[in-house]
């Protein structure tokens, strides 16, 4: 459903914006040389709904209302999202502004990873994961995309990665206990398993399809049909989010040690060399949150952390080399589900959320300048996109 108010300004938006390449780091008057028209649009929820906005402006395009506490993320291609929803996941149309008949329905639909041309949705409660090509969303005929399915042994907070050749990358769990992971080649045979992982979460992907995944006392690494343990610097090193990046062997990863904290807001983020075995960790100076990684277009690793300032490491180096300010000093709020400032990073740009000012804005990562902003009607709390052209 849409707001026909809104679809018409939309539908100049889809014949008027410039199309703009997938580094996407210059001004507004850059543009393709064949000055086909497109739009590369970038959505928030908001306590009601979904707003969609143009990727270059900023401006407003579309709303969908939409209740309850609803997630998003990228659904693989350059239209669709997937909003997961009370129901389960729906497919969401970017570029129309509402939702298509495809649904993937189950309760506490969970962790969305797209790689090597498969989407990968994990239903919690359930256990039941389900990829398929992204490419297929936009089959003319409507209809559900071909899938493969695969269910857990028991139901749990977990995730999933196919990799190239099929196999299946996988957690290992119960809704009590979360230990590890386990690798499925591609007729379903376990070639690997690790369960040295307590309460394992998230999960990244880096250079030479090297997937990373936190536990309570560090990260597993799985490559070519080996999972290894790097072990935490301290009896608890909690690292539950991680942003990967297929230019950089290094895996960015969120990191807590204080396992009896109500709410611990770290100032440390960790670095994972997955090419030689070692975690270090950067001192930041200020706290952040699990929305708050990213890598850019070259593989650095971005943090939006509370001084307002969207912080770039090199991950080689291991040093913040620019420090762009954004935001005016923020808090983070003790429920996971309240709205806080949010960091989504697509090519060279980087989109930020404020819902104190209930604003969004656009970096230009290359110039390490703010580049649009707007100012919407609700306060934003999740912030996605589109894939990049």
């Amino acid at each position: 459903m849409r707001i026909r108010s809104t679809a018409t300004v939309l539908a100049g938006l889809l014949t008027a914006t410039v199309a703009l390449s997938a580094c996407g780091s210059g001004d507004e008057d850059e543009a393709t040389a064949s000055g086909h028209a497109t739009v590369e649009p970038i959505a928030v929820t908001f306590d009601g709904g979904i707003h969609v906005l143009d990727g270059r402006t900023l401006e407003l395009a579309a709303t969908t209302p939409l209740a309850g506490f609803n997630r998003l993320n990228p659904a693989g291609d350059e239209r669709h999202l997937m909003v997961s929803t009370d129901e389960g996941f729906r497919v969401y149309d970017a570029l129309t502004a509402e939702f298509t008949d495809i649904a993937f329905p189950g309760p506490k639909p969970g962790h969305v990873v797209r790689h090597a041309g498969r989407t990968v949705l994990f239903t919690d409660g359930t256990g039941e994961i389900v990829s398929f090509d992204p490419a297929d969303l936009s089959d003319p005929s409507g209809d559900a995309p071909p899938t493969r399915v695969h269910r857990t042994a028991a139901p749990h907070h977990g995730v999933a990665v196919e990799m190239a050749d099929g196999s299946l990358v996988l957690t290992v769990g119960t809704e009590q206990r979360r230990s590890g992971l386990m690798v499925l080649d591609a007729q379903g045979e376990e070639i690997a398993r690790n369960e040295d992982c307590p309460g394992v979460h998230g999960e990244a992907t880096a250079k030479d399809e090297t997937v990373v995944v936190g536990c309570e006392n560090g990260v597993l690494v799985y490559r070519d049909g080996v999972i290894t343990k790097i072990d935490g610097p301290t009896p608890y090193s909690r690292i539950g989010n991680q942003a990967g990046s297929p230019e950089s062997a290094v895996v960015l990863g969120d990191y807590k040690q204080d396992e009896d904290a109500e709410l611990e807001r770290p100032q440390q983020v960790s670095l994972i060399d997955t090419a030689t075995g070692q975690l270090r960790l950067v001192d930041l100076g200020a706290s952040y949150t699990f929305r708050s990684l990213g890598r850019g277009p070259r593989g650095e690793a971005l943090v939006l952390a509370t001084d307002g300032r969207l912080h770039v490491i090199d991950p080689v180096a291991g040093t913040v080399v620019r420090s762009i300010a954004v935001l005016e000093p923020w808090q983070e709020p003790l429920k996971w589900q309240q709205a806080r400032p949010a960091l989504f990073v697509r090519g060279g740009d980087a989109y930020v959320s404020d819902p104190a000012t209930s604003s969004v804005h656009r970096i230009d990562l290359a110039a390490g300048e703010v580049r649009a902003s707007v100012t919407l009607p609700d306060r934003p709390n999740e912030l996605s996109g589109v894939g990049a052209h």
